[in-house]
Order: structure tokens, then sequence, then C-alpha cells
């Protein structure tokens, strides 16, 4: 086998986020740039000899060039053999599934998430261990202190692979499987849920439902399960063709930019029962009744209240989990049930020691992620058959779920305020101001009655390893419950994106239809002061509010 050893130069700016290295296309498209990280990766990894790899990603512009890229230099570096998904293709909880399922030594997934693709958009990559789950922090700070020492990266030989055909195909002496992307992920979905059941329903001409997969990855999975397996009628998947640019869309679920999907469920003679999407990786997801929109953070607690109704979660969960900046109304299930809730710092690998120790069954972040110990990533298909297992079971209708719900734990008055592209001087300056003020601001009152109980930096302290996380996210919480939470975001390649969370809790049902940013108009005011977004952003308003 012949090795190339090719000189670089390292780097400086490839330091992983909280899902991964994410950059423009056109940064990755440098010379070397993809190489010294992928090198950069293989460097702080153990046992490679003879082990196995899983590759694949969301089909985004530069995935076909980056996997025979990696598959060259995962030859060079001593693999047995790494398992691809056809044409290039693997969802995160799909990849996730896999390395646990072949016992892999880990995998490599390519997605910027719900970035925007395309030659002018963003590419990513992240590595996830044994379990299935995101690097931890120890290692994505390996990789970045190995990527800034690197000068050399080792490849093979150019030896196209051909994955859009499935088979066993040798490079350099290693093995490379192509295989159905779906049909791993497609058995383990019916080891969890009623398929029986979502059968009857979805082939039903009583229910009517639509899946936006955003023409992202989700795709091929929606089409193969919900209208093939299940029998829901052709036409349910909506832009369910992957494409390397999303078709000029932004793969986010999300009221914003599912746009197509908020018309079908929103319009006045409206015939959908049900609505959901995922995004351009297919971990997360977004709920949506005939006129009605579930949060996830709602989301997450009604399927935990109702979790012993699947057939997966029959014998109870064993706790929860939930990000910080997400609401609290897990909070109030877990209570109920007698389980523990666990608050997290944002990133899923944080739920992955909870995950792996059995303390929780099921976690989620308020930014559409949901998922359970099926996997070890969040899981946004996995997500919508919860939702439509649970339809089946009660009969009802969405919106009847979740009022159902407020009247018996209260309603979480929630909403994410994102002020997106600030200049990073600027958005740095903002925070520190309000990390100045922090000391000063426990017992102050504000208006409409609200006194501040607390403000500090979140800092969590990881109950399976004792490792600590500081900084974040900065918390101001108030007498009544009510909670204001300010971060900058860790996943964008344009400057940098501040966001402001919301929450107030109401237990009155006589008051649980108010219009959400009416009912939080008094906690946005005080946010605006306090940080002063306007003075160092320039922003009057946010660019999207979920």
């Amino acid at each position: 086998m012949t090795i190339q050893i090719i000189k670089t130069t390292p780097f400086d700016d490839q330091k992983p986020g909280t899902s991964g290295l994410r950059k423009s296309v056109k940064q990755f498209k440098k010379p070397d740039y993809l190489q010294n990280f992928v090198q950069a990766i293989f460097n702080t990894l153990e046992n490679v000899p003879g082990s196995t790899l899983i590759l694949g990603g969301d089909g985004r512009y530069f995935n076909r060039e980056a996997i025979q890229i990696i598959l060259r230099m995962a030859a060079a570096t001593g693999f047995g053999r790494v398992i691809v998904g056809q044409g290039g293709i693997l969802s995160t909880p799909a990849a996730s599934n896999l390395i646990r399922q072949y016992q892999a030594l880990g995998g490599i997934i390519l997605s910027a998430s719900h970035n925007a693709g395309g030659p002018e958009g963003d590419f990513g990559i992240k590595f996830n261990g044994a379990n299935g789950g995101p690097a931890p922090e120890s290692m994505t700070e390996a990789m970045f202190a190995a990527s800034k020492q690197l000068h050399e990266y080792r490849i093979v030989p150019i030896q196209p692979i051909p994955v859009d055909k499935l088979g066993v195909y040798q490079l350099a002496g290693m093995q490379v499987e192509v295989i159905d992307s779906v049909s791993a992920y497609q058995t383990l979905m019916e080891s969890i849920f009623d398929f029986d059941k979502l059968a009857a329903m979805l082939s039903s001409e009583s229910f009517k439902m639509r899946f936006d997969a955003m023409h992202a990855v989700t795709g091929p999975y929606a089409h193969q399960i919900l209208e093939q397996r299940l029998g829901a009628p052709e036409g349910t998947v909506i832009h369910g063709l992957p494409l390397a640019d999303f078709g000029g869309g932004h793969p986010d679920p999300n009221q914003a930019h599912a746009k197509e999907l908020m018309s079908l469920l929103y319009a006045r003679q409206s015939t959908m029962d049900f609505g959901a999407a995922s995004d351009g990786d297919g971990d997360r997801n977004m709920i949506l009744g005939k006129r009605f929109f579930v949060t996830p953070s709602d989301s997450l607690a009604i399927l935990a209240a109702n979790a012993r109704l699947i057939p997966g979660y029959r014998n109870g969960i064993a706790g929860i989990a939930r990000s910080m900046p997400t609401s609290q109304a897990p909070d109030r299930v877990a209570a109920k049930l007698g389980i523990p809730c666990f608050e997290t710092p944002t990133g899923w690998k944080f739920f992955g020691n909870l995950l792996d120790v059995g303390k929780i069954t099921l976690c989620g972040e308020e930014s559409f992620g949901t998922g359970s110990d099926h996997v070890r990533e969040k899981d946004g298909l996995w997500a919508v058959l919860f939702w439509l297992n649970l339809l089946a079971e009660k009969q009802d209708s969405v919106e009847n779920i979740v009022r159902n719900h407020w009247a018996e734990y209260g309603r979480n008055y929630y909403s994410r305020h994102d002020y997106e592209s600030i200049d990073l001087k600027d958005a740095n300056a903002l925070v520190d101001a309000l990390q100045a003020q922090l000391p000063t601001l426990a017992g102050k009152p504000f208006g409409s009655g609200l006194t501040v109980s607390a403000a500090d930096n979140f800092t969590y302290t990881d109950p399976v390893d004792g490792s600590v996380s500081k900084n974040q996210g900065i918390r101001i919480l108030f007498t009544n419950g009510s909670r204001i939470i300010f971060r900058l975001s860790g996943t964008g390649t344009q400057g940098a994106t501040l966001r402001v969370y919301l929450e107030k809790y109401e237990a009155d049902t006589a008051k649980h239809n108010q219009d959400v940013q009416e009912a939080l108009a008094d906690l946005l005011n005080i946010a605006q002061q306090v940080a002063r977004i306007t003075e160092f952003t320039g922003r009057e308003a946010a660019d999207v509010i979920t």
C-alpha cells in the first residue's frame, strides 16, 4: 500500500464548537483545510488499526468530495473497514445507531445541521465516539490542539469508491462497505413504536399529515418509513429529495423557515391533522397540529408524561434531561413521576454520560431537538413517530393533548429571540457588560411585580465523570419562576448569534390562551433594558423569533 505523506501548514481556526467544526464551504475547499482537520481527528484516536469507522453526511454541497478524501485518509491511518451510507447520505441519528450496531470506533458525520448549504453556504464535520454520541469536550479540545501542531497528513492515492452503488469495495487494503442508509434505522424504529397502529392511522382517510424534509437528509427515511412501510398516501412527504443546496432554502425546522408546511397547517380551511419537519442532518424536529404549534420544551414534557403508552417505553423512564435554556416544563413532569430531571449545558454531548449510565431515558433541547436512549443523538424522525404513536393511542388532536397537559401541569410560556450575524466584538462586549452586572441584580425589582431572585453564568458539574463546564449562559431568575437567559450560539459561521430566552410559568388555566409574545412582553423589555441589546448590536428587534 502506497501512503502519501503531504506536508502542510496548521490552521489556527479549527476549534470545534458544540456540534463539530462548521465553516463556509469556501473555507473547507481551501487546500488542505479539510485534510488537516481529519488528520487532527485521527491523531487523537486510540486503537485505530483494523477498527471500523462509520461515514456519511446530510448530502450538502461538498459532501461527496469530502467522503472520497476521508476514505483515502482512513485507509492511510489503518482503519480496517469504513461503512458508508449510500450516496454518502446518513442522518445524524442513523449514524449514531450504526456506530452502536457495528461496535465501531466512531463515526465522522458531515453536516452543518440547519445552516444553509450550497457553494455559498456552510459545511461541517464532527466525530462521534464509540457510544454513538458527539465527542466530549476533552476530545474536541485535543483535536484543536492537534490541529495547531499539524505539519503533515497521510493519504493514499486517488481511487474513487462508487458510493451510489451498494456493495463492498477495497481501498488500499481497507474494506469499504456501502449500505442502505435507511434499513437499519427503520428496524430500530420498528422496535420502539407500534407500527401496526401507525399504519392503521396513516393509511386511513380520516387522518391527514405532511412531513417536510426540507430537501435534506430525512427525505429518503420519511419516504421509506411513512409512505412505503406505514402506508401514508404518496405526497405525505414534501421536499423529500435531498439537494446539495437544500433547494435554496434554509433547512431549519421552525416557523420562519418551514413556510409551506406552516401555510398548510394554518390555512383557515386546513384539512391537515398533523405536520412535522426535520432539519439538514435529521436530528431536529418541529411538531404542528391544525393551527397549533408545539414548542420543543412542551414536546419533551408531553412525551415524557405519556411515555408508557409507547411500546419501547412501556416500563417507564428512568429520568429526563434538558439543556439549561430549555423551559422548565419537563421538570414538572419529572417531579410528578418521581424521577430526576437534569439541567445541562447546551450540546447533546452532555446527555451522553447520563444516557450511558441509565440515569435518563428522554432528553431534549429548546432548539427543536428531542431524543432518548435508543441512540446518542437527538432524532427528528423518532420524535415525529413518537407523536404519531401518541395520536394513534389517544385518538385525539395535537391541540387537545397539549391543552390537557397544560391543565394538569400548568403552562410555561416560552420563546427564543435570535439576533443573528452580530459583529463578534459587539456580541462579546454585550456579554461582558452583562456579566459585570450580575452581582448587583439579585433582589432588584422590575416592572409588573418582577423581582430578581438570582443572576449567574451557568456552571455544570457532570454527575457521572465530575467534569465542570463554566460560562454556559447568563441566567436572570425571578422570584415567580420566570427566567431570562442570554447565550452566544456556537453553531453559526458568520459573526455571532445572540440568543435570548424568555420563560414565564402560568398555572391558571383561564390564562392559557394568551399570545406568547404578549405574555412575555415584560420579560423582553427587561432583557433589552438589562443587556442594552440595541445599544450594543444596533438591532431594535430579533431576526428570528421562535
